[in-house]
């Protein structure tokens, strides 16, 4: 490629491009990893985005109604670190970039949006950052209705590489924002041609551009480094009512000895071949150093936005005191100051009626109370609406006619929806949840961990949670969901027994700021345990005692779920012998961990035989809570599955496996000799 014509024919522009590709190539020198191909070949529509037409002040990085700028490609985290110094981020200090994956420094390997204000998500996996620019398209569109124009009126831009295009995700989340139309979402496809095996014809053959016309976008395909015409496909892309995608054909690793091959992905420290690229640029600049005049040009479109910053500010001002108080609210992750008092009620109402209900019904009981005094909750489901019943009949459904609607049909498409909701959540003013079958958490699961590890309160609402599912079998009953839910740092998994925990569940998800929640609920209808009102959110503790034992407390059993039932049944019988049960709750044991020791021994006192009770695997950190914190009681039980379950009614499987009152006194007994 004559990268000559390319300097001359537009020298401005080419300067600031190749200070981005000078930054990179130094940075990835100096870590000695990362990714250098990527910032290099997308530099240029990277410069005419930012200098022509992305909203953003650098100075105020998460003012509400800036324009989104999501990397999904997330391996070129250069890009987004050089751009964000040259434009004057205080964050991204030149000794940031000059620590460029290294211990403590905020330009991680890829973008974390918890490290860097200006990082709008989490990214790397590939494709999720497109599915979450969906879900923040959707945001925008909800809170533009709501809100008005004045106040919420901005672009979702995401680049994705081949790699994103190719995973499955990509395809849940075309088809999602074709669907609902989402005009105010374009996406930059960089369309290189390269894997790190090598060309994408070793392994794929789909036309792309067809691809995205069927699921109902506007196409615009480009020469990714012609900034005229770059400029013009995104003017055209911001007057299309569908979705966009420039497809950007583009050379990785431009100017490089690596260019156009699959070398060019990674790593480029070649000294030399450095020094041959940065004079091709006619860059003549020493290493982490850009001309003053460079650097000023860029500043300069790194401060254009603070005018229309100010400007919304302006108008954010004139509109009523209680749309402003509502806005910083939501945006602020603030629950409204009723929720504990509707919850409260509730739970109140629940003590007195005892209903035996399925928790995915307590869920939705929850939920209908709880929709109607915050505005911000918009919930969902994979196809099975009527089996999660996550809609409340208050919220309307998101739609081409209804975008204050906040019920959203996902299909089924369990990934792209987690990733989506996470998007919701990353963009500010909502809290997201919506449902699915416990079991098809496998295919939400890379999504709900970038929850856990971007800190997004995103709701996974998990219902047939167990072999309680009956005839549907093996395939939809989990056993080892819970344990892979629980071994995820910062989750909260919360299973309750019944309809007064539940709404406590919902209660904690819905005020916790920083770590998602997993509510694992049943089909089959469940007693009320909590039958003495209690002003307290005893969730919240994660686990207590709910029945106490009748003279010498000689045995512990601890439940979750449909199992505590089960644990009150056993308490009864083991009473009967003269044997002293306590029966201990336990609906989130990531909330128990973290109560003081005190608290935990109060609960747990050693002593006692322990039996843990819990329809599916022991794995999952039962062992914690059986054999001690310390290891030091050693006399303890697992009343659970340790295989698939089967297909036949709920009540039958739980007597093939043995997850009884009649097995748990058993154990009880054997313990005590």
């Amino acid at each position: 490629m004559d990268l000559t014509a390319l300097r001359t024919a537009n020298p401005e522009h080419w300067a600031k491009a190749a200070a981005i590709r000078a930054l990179t190539l130094d940075a990835v020198a100096a870590a000695n990893s990362g990714h250098s191909g990527m910032p290099m070949g997308m530099a240029d529509v990277a410069t005419v985005l930012f200098e022509k037409h992305l909203k953003f002040d650098a100075s105020a990085p998460q003012w509400p109604d800036r324009d989104r700028f999501i990397l999904s490609a997330g391996h070129g985290s250069m890009l987004i670190y050089s751009l964000l110094h040259l434009c004057g981020d205080a964050q991204v200090t030149l000794d940031q970039i000059k620590n460029f994956r290294q211990m403590g420094a905020l330009t991680a390997g890829h973008p974390e949006n918890f490290l860097l204000d200006a990082v709008e998500t989490t990214t790397g996996p590939l494709g999720q950052g497109l599915a979450n620019a969906v879900g923040f398209a959707m945001a925008e569109e909800m809170q533009r209705a709501q809100y008005g124009r004045k106040i919420v009126d901005h672009y979702t831009y995401v680049m994705a590489g081949d790699g994103c295009l190719m995973e499955g995700i990509s395809q849940e989340a075309m088809g999602l924002a074709g669907r609902h139309s989402l005009g105010k979402l374009i996406l930059f496809w960089d369309n290189n041609n390269i894997t790190i095996d090598g060309t994408v014809e070793l392994s794929d053959r789909t036309n792309q551009v067809q691809r995205f016309k069927a699921s109902g976008w506007q196409v615009i395909e480009i020469d990714g480094h012609d900034p005229l015409a770059i400029d013009e496909a995104i003017t055209a892309a911001k007057k299309s009512k569908k979705p966009s995608m420039i497809a950007c054909k583009t050379h990785i690793a431009l100017g490089h000895a690596a260019q156009d091959t699959s070398k060019g992905h990674g790593a480029l420290t070649d000294a030399d071949q450095m020094k041959a690229a940065k004079e091709a640029y006619g860059w003549t600049s020493g290493p982490f150093e850009v001309p003053a005049d460079i650097k000023s040009q860029w500043e300069a479109i790194g401060s254009r936005g603070a005018a229309d910053r100010t400007e919304w500010e302006g108008r954010f001002a004139e509109v009523s005191q209680q749309k402003q108080d509502r806005f910083n609210r939501a945006y602020a992750m603030d629950a409204p100051k009723k929720l504990s008092a509707v919850v409260k009620a509730l739970k109140k109402q629940i003590s007195e009626d005892l209903p035996k209900v399925a928790t995915r019904k307590a869920s939705e009981m929850a939920l209908a109370v709880i929709n109607p005094i915050m505005p911000e909750t918009v919930g969902g489901s994979a196809d099975l609406t009527g089996s999660n019943l996550t809609k409340t009949g208050d919220m309307g459904v998101f739609d081409l006619d209804n975008r204050k609607g906040r019920f959203v049909y996902w299909g089924i498409r369990e990934h792209g929806m987690a990733a989506a909701m996470n998007g919701m959540a990353l963009h500010g003013g909502i809290r997201p949840y919506s449902g699915t079958f416990f079991c098809f958490t496998d295919y939400a699961r890379p999504s709900m961990r970038l929850a856990a590890l971007s800190k997004i309160p995103t709701v996974f609402v998990m219902t047939h949670d167990s072999i309680g599912v009956g005839e549907d079998g093996p395939t939809h009953q989990p056993v080892e969901h819970l344990a892979i839910c629980r071994a995820t740092p910062n989750t909260y998994v919360f299973r309750p027994a019944d309809a007064v925990e539940t709404a406590e569940a919902w209660e904690i998800a819905l005020t916790t700021k920083d770590t998602p929640s997993v509510l694992s609920l049943t089909r089959q209808g469940l007693p009320t345990v909590r039958t003495e009102h209690k002003l307290n959110n005893l969730t919240a503790k994660g686990a207590y005692v709910l029945a106490e034992a009748t003279g010498k407390r000689q045995a512990i059993l601890i439940a979750t779920g449909s199992e505590v039932a089960i644990a009150m049944e056993a308490k009864a019988k083991l009473e009967a012998m003269g044997i002293g049960t306590r029966v201990v709750s336990m609906p989130c044991m990531e909330l128990f961990a973290a109560q003081d020791e005190a608290y935990r021994r109060k609960v747990l006192p050693a002593g006692p035989v322990r039996v843990g009770i819990e329809a599916a695997m022991r794995a999952g950190g039962w062992d914690r809570w059986l054999m001690g914190e310390r290891g030091q009681d050693k006399k303890a039980a697992f009343v659970g599955m340790d295989s698939f379950g089967a297909s036949a009614p709920a009540g039958e499987l739980y007597e093939k496996f043995g997850i009884t009152a009649d097995a748990t006194a058993a154990k009880v007994k054997d313990l005590l000799g």
